[in-house]
Order: structure tokens, then sequence, then C-alpha cells
């Protein structure tokens, strides 16, 4: 098992991203089967396991709960809370204290532990200064509660003005060889200021597994239905981008999901990604990519030629608030 730091937190090279296993992704897997997915992944040597309480209302942290009890002493565990306008009136430091504090224990209580090793402020709330919430997870740092804290898709400025109050261990936030934005600040900020980043949608949401195409259909509840890279003339036009990873697949006698997360995790050491998936035989094949070691020339390769492939489509909040609309047919 490889593993690498997060700040100062041991983890597997390659996580789990668990959203998967109970929403967002059409109709998820009974609970048994979930059940034995997680325990596979641990078996094969994942220790890094991702959730919150947004998803499925808490049902994934029960899940994940009860799938890692009997071997939570050997999981690094990551959840998340989000605060909205609605949630909350009073933005004192104390207020948020309680407030944040509460729904921490909600987690715990689902997750059947007494701290998480990682708690991520789900997004930025751009009503409150990231120095208060620092601030509390500061404070819940000192009760033991949690490890280490971090924020989700946080600007350069929002981590550096967070951090100078309590340093964060990681950030995560979206990144794939489809959607490279924070390549230009973000990631050059953790490296500065020694913080793990942990990319979600490491294969653009199955894109990369090179296993879609324009005639792929996707039913139910499925994110895929509003993510614009994902419409059938983008599926067409970023055809080039799986042709290409293909092509260096094949060199390596790997996938393109492999080489996929090999790029990534070339790019830099504090780099962690948690790709999900709800098949056992893919989530295998995620997590060997770390076996897969490019040379600097085969890197290079990658990136020479990734700069003449045009990127159709992306994924964005504002399209995913679209699934409220959608119905499960």
């Amino acid at each position: 098992m490889k593993t690498r730091k997060l700040r100062d937190l041991e983890v597997s090279a390659i996580g789990y991203g668990c959203m998967g296993l109970s929403m967002g992704y059409g109709a998820a897997p009974d609970k048994a089967e979930s059940i034995r997915l997680l325990r596979h992944a641990y078996d094969i040597g994942y220790t890094f396991f991702d959730t919150a309480e947004r998803y499925a209302m808490g049902a994934n942290e029960m899940l994940i709960g009860e799938a890692l009890e009997g071997i939570r002493n050997n999981v690094v565990l990551a959840t998340k809370f989000l605060i909205e306008k609605s949630d909350i009136g009073d933005y004192s430091r104390e207020n948020l204290f309680r407030h944040i504090k509460g729904k921490l224990e909600g987690s715990l209580g689902r997750l059947r532990t007494d701290h998480v090793e990682l708690y991520y402020q789900h997004r930025v709330n751009k009503d409150i200064p990231v120095e208060d919430i620092a601030w509390v997870m500061g404070e819940l740092i000192r009760e033991g509660k949690i490890r280490g804290w971090g924020q989700s898709q946080a600007t350069a400025e929002e981590i550096k003005r967070a951090h100078a109050v309590t340093p964060l261990t990681a950030v995560q936030s979206e990144y794939s060889i489809m959607e490279r934005q924070f390549e230009a600040d973000v990631i050059p900020v953790c490296e500065a200021l020694h913080i793990g980043f942990v990319p979600f949608s490491p294969l653009a949401n199955g894109f990369l597994s090179g296993k879609i195409n324009a005639d792929t259909t996707f039913k139910g509840i499925d994110a895929r239905r509003v993510i614009t890279r994902f419409d059938k003339d983008n599926i067409k036009a970023n055809q080039p981008l799986l042709d290409l990873l293909h092509q260096f697949a094949q060199t390596k006698n790997a996938t393109p999901a492999q080489i996929s997360l090999a790029w990534m995790l070339h790019k830099k050491d504090f780099i962690v990604p948690i790709p999900g998936s709800r098949h056992r035989e893919r989530i295998h094949e995620n997590f060997v990519a770390s076996d897969i070691v490019l040379t600097q020339e085969e890197f290079t390769a990658i990136e020479t030629a990734l700069s003449t492939v045009q990127i159709h489509g992306n994924r964005s909040d504002e399209d995913l608030a679209k699934l409220r609309t959608l119905t499960a047919d």
C-alpha cells in the first residue's frame, strides 16, 4: 500500500469517494452490497474514506459508520458540513461554534465514532468570514473532535486567510484532466503552505474511464444528466481526449482511468484523488493506479498532447442544482 501525506495526516495514495454508494448516479446498490464494497476497498488497501452530512441526508455517513465500525482505528475518515444562509441567523463566532459542533456531533453519531480525522467546510459561505470558520475548527481540534480541517472549492485567497488562523490539513476541490482551473493558483498555494490537495471527480464523473460514448444514456437522479460534458455533442467533441488516453494507456499496459490518475499523482506528492465507484473491479482498477509510475518523459508527452486538446463541457454546482427538478424515470 502506497501512502501520502495531507499535511501530517497519512492516507492511502488513492482514497475512496463514498457518495455514489447512496446518491448521485441513479439507483444506488443495496445496503448489503455497499458494505461489501467498502470492506473490499479496505481489504485491498484503501485507508481514506470520504463522505458528507449532505450525502443522502446523512444516510451515506450511516453506511460508512456501519461498514467500517470494526476497523475504525485503521482508517482515516473525512466528512463535511455545509452552512447555508437559512441555517443560522447570527454569525457570531460563539453561535457558529454551537451550530457547527451540533452538525459535527450528528455526523459522529452516524459514523459511530468520537472523532473524524478531517472535517471540511463543504462550500465556503461568502457571508461568513473564513477566519471565523477557521477559529471554530481550531476549537474543535482542541476538543479532540477533529484531527484536522479543510475547505472545498475555495479560492487561493480564502485558503490563505483561513490557514493563518488555523492551519488547514487539506483542500478538496474538483480536479481532473478535464477540469484544471486550480492549477494556476490553488495548488501552488497548497504546496507553499504544506496543505494537502484532494481532487473530487478525478475521473470527471466517469468520463475518463473511456466507457462512455454518445449512445450512453443516464436514467433516474443521475448527475450526468445535468453535467454538460455528458451532452451528446460534447461527448463526441471530447473523443480526441479519450483517444489520447487510450494511446498512452496501451503503452503502459493500463486503462485510460489509470493513466488519468497516474498523471495526477505525478503532478505533486501531496495530491490524493478520491475516485468513487460502485463496482468491485473498478474499485480495484482505481486503487492500483498508484502503482503506475510515469517517467518524466512520459509525463511531458502527456502534457504536450493535452495542450492540443480542447475540452467541451464541465461540471458546475449550478448545473447540479437542476437535479432537484428531475424525475426518477
